[in-house]
Parts: C-alpha cells; sequence; structure tokens
C-alpha cells in the first residue's frame, strides 16, 4: 500500500455513505423548535483579552444566520457559558452545552489545554467542537473540525520569511511561551526544523513563563543579551493571552526594537494590540492567516458590519475570528447538505465544503478535518493594525502532523472511508499512529 501524506490529503473520494445513526442528542436538537448552538469561550480571566469577541462574532453571526431565516426552517438559538479561563471548568462546561442544552455544535477554546480538556466530553457524547485557534498540530479528531492553523500554516512559513533576505536572514532564535502544550510541542517542532536548516543548538533559547506572567524585566534582559552575539537575532512568541501586555511594554522600556530584534508573535492580533500602545512596537511582526487591514470587498463588508453590530467604530477584528466566520458558514452547509443536525451526518457532510474567507479566496474542509489557509506575516503599526509583508501564492493545505518529528512523520488523518482514522500510519498500513 503506497501512500504519502499529500495524496492522501488531497485524494477525491465519496463523503462517508450510508445511513447515520440519529444521537440523542442530534435527535433532540432536529426535533426542537430552535437550533441551539454552544459557544464555549472564557469571558473571565487570564483569557477573556482574546475570547470575548469570539464571543460577540458568534452572536453575531447567528443574528444573521436567524435574518437569513436560520437553517432548515428553524431559528438558531445561542447558548453562551463561561469556563472562565479555567481549564477544568472548560470539560464541565463542555457537558452543559451537549447533556444539558442540547447544542447541535460548539464553536469554542483559544488555548490547546482547553480544548485537550473537553476533547474526551465531545468524543464520549459524540458531539462537534469548532476550534477557531492556530495550534501545534499532532492531533486529528473525529468530533473536532480545526478552523485555526497548523504550524505548516504559521510557525513554519514564519521562520522561513525571518529566514530570507526579506526577514533580515536572521541566525539565532528566541522561543519564547506560555508554559502549556502548544507553545511547547510548537517549539519543539520548530527546534527540530531549525536543526534540520543547519541551526546550532547554542544558537537556540528557548523560555516559558505561566499564564498571566507580569515579570519580563530579567527575560527581556536575557533576550537582549543572547541576541547581542553578532548575529541577527530574532524572537518567535508562542505567548499567550493578557501576559502579552507586560511582554510588550518591557521590550520598549528596554528599547529593544524591531530593527535590532525582530519578534514575531502567533497570538496577538488586532485585539491584544487595542490594549496597547503599539508605537515603541513599530516593526515587530504577526503570523496568522487574516488581518484586519486585508483589502478585499469581502472584509470591507465584515468590518462594517462587526462594527455596526458592536455599535463601537473603534472594535477591531482579528484572525480568530475570521476561523469562527469560516468554520459557521461549512457547519450551515453541512447540516443543509445532510438536511439533519445529527451528528454523524453533519461530520460526513463537513468533507470537501467550500466557503469564502474573508482574504479573497475560497476555504476548504480537508479530510484530516482542517481548512485550507493563506499565510500571511504583518508588520505593527503604530495604530495597532497590522499590515502584510509577505504571503502565500495560495492557499496552504495543513499537516495535522509534523513530518519534522520522528513520532509522527509517517502519520497521517483521513476521516473518509476506508480509513476514516486520525492517526494512520503509511508505513505499517495501520491506524493507530506509530
Amino acid at each position: 500500500m503506497s501512500l504519502t501524506r499529500r495524496n492522501m490529503l488531497l485524494a477525491s473520494g465519496a463523503a462517508l455513505a450510508g445511513a447515520a445513526t440519529m444521537t440523542s442528542f442530534g435527535a433532540f436538537a432536529q426535533t426542537a423548535t430552535t437550533i441551539k448552538v454552544g459557544i464555549l469561550h472564557s469571558l473571565s480571566g487570564t483569557m477573556a483579552i482574546s475570547e470575548t469577541t469570539l464571543k460577540d462574532v458568534m452572536l453575531m453571526l447567528i443574528e444573521d444566520q436567524n435574518k437569513k431565516g436560520g437553517v432548515l426552517g428553524k431559528k438558531l438559538e445561542a447558548v453562551v457559558v463561561d469556563p472562565a479561563s479555567d481549564w477544568p471548568l472548560f470539560a464541565e462546561k463542555a457537558r452543559q452545552l451537549i447533556s444539558q442544552n442540547k447544542v447541535a455544535a460548539t464553536f469554542g477554546c483559544w488555548t490547546s489545554v482547553s480544548r485537550k480538556s473537553v476533547l474526551p466530553v465531545f468524543k464520549e457524547l459524540n458531539s462537534i467542537l469548532f476550534y477557531p485557534v492556530q495550534y501545534e498540530g499532532e492531533e486529528s479528531e473525529r468530533n473536532v473540525f480545526y478552523t485555526g492553523a497548523a504550524p505548516n500554516q504559521q510557525a513554519i512559513p514564519a521562520v522561513d520569511y525571518l529566514m530570507s533576505k526579506d526577514g533580515g536572514e536572521v541566525k539565532r532564535w528566541v522561543l519564547a511561551g506560555t508554559d502549556y502544550v502548544y507553545p511547547r510541542t510548537t517549539n519543539k517542532i520548530l527546534e527540530a526544523y531549525l536543526k534540520a536548516k543547519g541551526v546550532k543548538q547554542e544558537d537556540i533559547m528557548i523560555n516559558y513563563t505561566p499564564f498571566g506572567h507580569s515579570d519580563w524585566q530579567t527575560i527581556v534582559a536575557d533576550i537582549k543579551k543572547f541576541g547581542s552575539a553578532g548575529k541577527k537575532t530574532a524572537v518567535v512568541s508562542t505567548i499567550n493571552g493578557d501576559a502579552n501586555v507586560p511582554f510588550y511594554e518591557e521590550l520598549g522600556n528596554a528599547g529593544v526594537k524591531a530593527t535590532d530584534i525582530p519578534v514575531v508573535a502567533f497570538s496577538v492580533g488586532e485585539e491584544e494590540l487595542a490594549g496597547l500602545d503599539a508605537k515603541p512596537l513599530v516593526g515587530h511582526l504577526a503570523a496568522w492567516n487574516y488581518f484586519q487591514s486585508v483589502d478585499t470587498p469581502a472584509n470591507k463588508a465584515f468590518i462594517a458590519r462587526w462594527k455596526a453590530y458592536t455599535k463601537n467604530p473603534k472594535r477591531v477584528t482579528n484572525d480568530p475570528m475570521e476561523a469562527h466566520v469560516i468554520g459557521f458558514n461549512m457547519w450551515i452547509k453541512a447540516v443543509e447538505k445532510a438536511g439533519t443536525t445529527d451528528t454523524d451526518a453533519v461530520i460526513d457532510a463537513m468533507i470537501g465544503i467550500a466557503v469564502p474567507n474573508l482574504t479573497g479566496g475560497y476555504s476548504t474542509m480537508m479530510p484530516n478535518h482542517h481548512i485550507t489557509k493563506p499565510v500571511l506575516i504583518g508588520e505593527i503599526q503604530a495604530n495597532g493594525q497590522i499590515n502584510t509583508v509577505w504571503e502565500t501564492d495560495g492557499l496552504v493545505v495543513a499537516e495535522e502532523w509534523s513530518p519534522y518529528l520522528e513520532g509522527s512523520k509517517d502519520l497521517i488523518a483521513d476521516w473518509r472511508k476506508p480509513l476514516n482514522c486520525g492517526n494512520f500510519n503509511v508505513k505499517t498500513g495501520k491506524c493507530g499512529g506509530a
């Protein structure tokens, strides 16, 4: 059996056939007077700075869909819960949404630790989660649709850009992250990638800090010292949540300019920058798949709708919001295609669904439950916006399993028959990983 990662991902084939068994939750959502949609985002705690906006955009999307007549002749009803940046509470709230509130699907989580917390619940109760944030990969679950970036749709291209002439030909690397699964796994992939590119261990500095970390003086001083060795140095930041505010403030206090040691962030977008004085950060970078500054008719219309909905002309948009727009519209199309909100039928219908993104193209749900995305590198501006300085020629297919890690380089995910597997080993021909 000769298989490769790419030809399995791109292979065409019919969606899973046969009648899906109606689950109790799917059946309830189908027969109720409304179709309930779960919103599982932190509205308090350290991640509220990022997640509150995702709750708001989901409410806007649901309102707009109801103005169009809802779905399958029924109105959508949002069920909002606050897991409060508490990872075990995410699992409790997920169970509440599925078992008590009987939601047809849930849109939520930001950190990978919150996603890992809820995975067993969605699998046990056979419900659907749309996850809208960039993450570390090394996962493909049947009950999850990943609308944020995998590492090859954000982290790897960002490093490639910094290595290039346009990016400054960086030779030394600081991998700075919050201490949890996403930064640690992403940096493990990046470290392996950098070494494959010839970077020596002594030219890689790795640092982790807890959620909500506020005292950055010593760490920023260490970064300045590391960058004074005569080689062009950059910081790759997987710092998450409100810890970004004092981190960037300390960079400014210490006089660390983008021309000296550029920082490329994977978890800082327009929403986080709205709470900062961005002037000292001008020229530092962010890697995402969407920026508010993208100049397309679709994005202009979305921004206008968002500001009207929030009644605030200063409200910004960001990448995970676009991921929710894409995921929500894909779910609507899949429900209409299946003719039901039944979990199994919708999961089968999702593969191959394509909807417009805000950057001017169409994103498609692939058999690995990840979407195709463009990759954008942008420079932070004094007004808190991010202007694109580099982008991929087209859409990038997600690699859910990293080709740079020994334990996953032979794995692919394909949730169609005959594989129907999230960790199929192309060497052994077996499902179940290494």
